[in-house]
């Protein structure tokens, strides 16, 4: 089947779904009123609270939403057959995700952009608070640790470029984003010079650090090799330093060019796929890949941000709230945000499944494969069709392993920022002052990732010393959406309060909770049987906390009790 057919419907069905059903929500269930101020107006500190054009937020969601994850799932969810990852991809954005993103959004904004943990407080109790944080805390470590273990690999010297999974190319373009957003948000916010006037400047500059980069790539520094682990220690000085800084500063504009990257390279799959005249070479039904877990509940576990992300709730509760000038913007920022994640990853899908062509049983003969291989994969198919439109192969390979390195370094940015914000919470939870405080929350947070990204332990097959933030990768799948489980559940039991409807939070947080408890059990007993005791107690742990967070919410809702502070406006 021609990838432009599909590529046509699943852009129609999106335009629908926001038409209809998401201006349906803002309408009936997340009733959005521009009469009342934003938290980013009323607790406005021009440092954290700095309301911003909806342009700026809507880059800055989109570009911390959309890190790796919508590009590797689909990637190695394929290995199932294009169809049932079509399926899910399109309906779980519409339905579960987009549902997910603007029920929290709009949770917070009308709490004085109070967390999504924050508010199970009012609605399940502290002790429900607390638990929720705990798993935030958890689930966005162990996510971000192994964000920075894959970009310290990708951007570390070695054999194949691009091909082979290192693109060193693409230190030079992304070190000079950071440095043109710097300079956009100081001429924005302190000489207030036009931001149309400085987009399309930053913009140019940036696409040709793109091509410099390919010309000069950066392997050394002041003639010491740059390694994966001197790349990783690097990474989290920056991450430190990036969370300290006010969002004017660096978040907000960066993750605004960041996001017109994007929309270029999506621009140029989309052309690409229309001129290109890509057939799809995927199967599409896999019942039984060789070694595969069972499709049920595993393809909607792997398929994680293209169609439903807990880490967004944390996002849209956490620093997005912060900037939205106006109630209204909730609708495009949280649910149109989601459906934009969901073409990216319709375009990640169709990347592999017809941009490999006759390469594709190749490069999937096995689960194992599918799954180390899904980043080289992507960069690989994806490069092949942007360069149907005229670019050189190799310098398209290269500006979307770019577009990929910038997208996980702006979601590790916002990853620590919300872990601060957590421990934070937790502070005030536990009223311990010293937690409380932003500074050493930061480096508590930036501390917790490199627990991940540095720590290692013996294989159990091997003996070999390997990362266990690259063990534990194929948790986060689970932890993530078992996340979005609990925030629906959360964002259900506020509806509830206000008398709104709730089935269309409470069944998506059903399904959910349904296919990653499934997951996790699954996974428990394959660890059991491996002997594997570290992922076995990681795994029991989430479990538990996730069984546990239900029950708190669940003698809330029997017992039909007012929430003690909310505000419902």
């Amino acid at each position: 089947m021609n990838a432009l057919f599909i590529l046509a419907g699943v852009a129609a069905l999106l335009l629908l779904a926001y038409r209809w059903y998401g201006r349906w929500l803002t309408r009936r269930v997340f009733i959005v009123d521009d009469s009342e101020p934003t938290p980013a107006h009323t607790m406005r500190d021009g440092r954290d609270f700095v309301p911003a054009p909806p342009l700026v937020v809507f880059g800055h969601h989109f570009a911390s939403i959309a890190g790796l994850g919508p590009l590797l799932g689909p990637a190695i969810a394929v290995i199932w057959g294009w169809v049932p990852a079509l399926l899910w991809i399109v309906l779980g954005s519409i339905f579960v995700g987009a549902v997910h993103d603007l029920g929290c959004l709009y949770s917070s904004m009308r709490n004085r952009a109070r967390s999504v943990a924050d508010l199970a407080y009012d609605v399940a109790g502290a002790r429900a608070r607390v638990l929720f944080l705990l798993f935030g805390v958890f689930a966005i470590a162990l996510a971000m640790g192994v964000f920075v273990i894959n970009i310290a690999n990708l951007f570390a010297p070695g054999a194949g470029g691009a091909e082979g999974g290192h693109v060193p190319e693409a230190v030079l373009p992304s070190v000079a984003l950071i440095g043109l957003a710097l300079l956009v948000g100081v001429l924005f916010y302190r000489y207030r010079v036009s931001l149309t006037k400085l987009t399309l400047p930053a913009l140019l500059l940036s696409l040709g650090f793109v091509w410099l980069g390919v010309q000069y790539p950066i392997t050394q520094l002041l003639g010491v090799p740059l390694t994966a682990t001197m790349w990783t220690y690097l990474l989290l000085s920056y991450t430190l330093v990036a969370t300290l800084l006010p969002v004017w500063l660096l978040l907000q504009p960066r993750d605004y060019l960041n996001s017109f990257q994007l929309f270029i390279g999506m621009g140029l799959l989309l052309l690409g796929t229309v001129v290109g005249g890509f057939t799809i070479t995927a199967p599409a039904v896999n019942w039984n890949p060789q070694g595969a877990p069972p499709m049920f509940p595993l393809l909607f576990i792997t398929i994680a941000c293209g169609a439903v992300s807990g880490f967004h709730s944390l996002v849209a509760s956490g620093t997005t709230v912060r900037q939205l000038d106006k109630p209204r913007h909730a609708l495009p920022v949280g649910y149109g945000g989601m459906l934009t994640e969901g073409l990216l990853a319709t375009l990640a899908l169709l990347a592999v499944a017809a941009g490999l062509g006759a390469e594709w049983s190749a490069r999937y003969p096995n689960w194992l494969t599918a799954g180390k291989s899904a980043l080289t994969n992507f960069v690989h198919g994806a490069g092949t069709v942007v360069s149907a439109v005229g670019v050189p192969v190799d310098i398209a390979k290269v500006f979307v392993a770019t577009v990929a390195v910038g997208f996980a370094l702006t979601t590790l940015d916002t990853g620590a920022r919300l872990i601060r914000y957590n421990l934070q919470e937790l502070g005030r939870a536990w009223r311990l002052a010293l937690l409380e405080n932003a500074s050493f929350a930061t480096l508590l947070a930036v501390g917790l990732i490199g627990f991940f990204a540095l720590l290692k332990a013996p294989d159990p097959l091997t003996g070999e010393l390997k990362s266990v933030g690259a063990l534990l990768w194929q948790l986060f799948g689970a932890s993530n959406q078992l996340l979005a489980a609990l925030a629906l559940l959360v964002v259900s039991l506020y509806l509830r309060s206000l008398g709104r409807p709730t089935l269309v939070t409470l069944l998506p947080m059903g399904f959910m909770l349904i296919a990653t408890l499934s997951a996790l059990t699954i996974g428990m007993r394959n660890f059991w049987a491996q002997g594997n005791w570290l992922l076995f107690g990681f795994s029991g742990l989430i479990f538990a906390l996730a069984v546990w967070l239900v029950g708190e919410a669940l003698i809330a809702w029997r017992r039909e009790r007012a929430p003690r502070e909310l505000v419902t406006r």
